[in-house]
């Protein structure tokens, strides 16, 4: 196994193997450990931003966590650590690529740092898990990061009084690990609409999101 992804001995190999085993391969699963990795992951990252941003305030703090702890952040470094390859999978998700999933993959990092940490203890998990999320930190603007396109709306709108937005799911194409969707944002004061695409839902809304901002920002000029 590679050794970034291995970082300590594993005194009960049975907690691995558990962590890298689909609910579709078996009833000895991973759910459950990646329920307790979920609160691991959270707690050691943000404890890593409250020590690097001594000034930033709650909501600082909690944006950068959320752009490091989602899905999608999750799947990337569990594709560096090649946990894809080493996932037990039922021959539904083996067929359907579901090694290659966002979801997937990301449930499974988060059911080896359970893993790690029933097996070694919290700060022996902590030193292990930190330099996976190192680099993502140090990449962040120290104590500015912006709000997402959805909160710029939402308050831009609520500042004048306007109606919240409604996103419309327009259609979700491609297999099941490779999907594409596209959403639609409208506001009915004054009434415009825009679109988005993006590799999941959430995203699409965000670029909606994003576009719509733009064209009332356009309008109210």
């Amino acid at each position: 196994m590679n050794d970034a992804f291995r970082p300590h001995a594993f005194a009960d190999e049975s907690l691995l193997q558990q962590a890298l085993t689909h609910r579709s391969a078996g009833p000895r699963h991973n759910e459950r450990l990646e329920f307790l990795g979920d609160a691991l992951v959270n707690l050691i990252v943000a404890e890593a931003l409250y020590r690097r941003w001594p000034k930033a305030d709650e909501g600082a703090l909690t944006r950068a966590r959320a752009g490091l702890v989602c899905e999608s952040a999750l799947a990337v470094l569990a594709r560096e650590l090649h946990l894809g390859d080493r996932l037990a999978l039922g021959p539904g998700e083996l067929k359907s690529g579901g090694a290659r999933r966002d979801s997937i993959l990301a449930d499974a990092l988060e059911a080896v740092v359970a893993a790690i940490h029933l097996d070694a203890g919290f700060e022996a998990c902590r030193a292990a898990v930190l330099p996976w999320f190192a680099a993502g930190i140090e990449a962040l603007p120290a104590g500015k990061v912006g709000k997402d396109a959805k909160t710029r709306l939402q308050e831009w709108l609520q500042g004048r009084q306007r109606a919240l937005p409604e996103y419309t799911l327009i259609e979700a194409t491609g297999e099941e690990h490779d999907r594409s969707f596209k959403v639609a944002c409208g506001v009915a004061d004054p009434p415009l609409r825009a679109e988005g695409t993006g590799s999941s839902r959430r995203g699409a809304e965000q670029q909606a999101a994003a576009e719509m901002l733009r064209l009332l920002e356009a309008a109210d000029d």
